[in-house]
């Protein structure tokens, strides 16, 4: 899946329930009331052992009963229980925006979730 859209539609076949954030500037993507889970959503060009979480996004999730991180990568899609999670948290120098091509770096704090620590949805071959 190359787009947070094509994962959404992915996962509602999964999570019949699945709704999308109304607001677009809200700190997780999409909600289920049945797994009373809020839910942020990746979509990864490349496939890495560690896939990267903002501790911003992780910490408006986390006050959520059930916070989900979902993300694909061309090798298959990953879902992390965060409040299973064990996270050091560092600050790096990334680009501002995902979406948009820009050359502007900003210091963000972030952590890293291992694959092996993620329940597999699906693996791609």
């Amino acid at each position: 899946m190359k787009t947070e859209r094509e994962l959404f539609n992915y996962l509602k076949q999964i999570i019949p329930d699945l709704r999308k954030s109304e607001d677009q500037f809200s700190s997780w993507d999409c909600s289920s009331q049945l797994l009373k889970a809020r839910i942020e959503l990746k979509c990864r060009r490349k496939h890495y052992e560690e896939l990267i979480i903002e501790q911003l996004k992780y910490d408006n999730l986390i006050r959520y009963k059930t916070p989900l991180y979902i993300n694909s990568t061309p090798k298959g899609v990953y879902l992390w229980r965060l409040k299973e999670q064990s996270i050091e948290w560092s600050e790096r120098p990334l680009p501002k925006t995902t979406d948009f091509k820009t050359n502007e770096n900003v210091n963000k704090r972030v952590g890293y979730l291992s694959i092996k620590n993620a329940f597999i949805i699906d693996l791609f071959s």
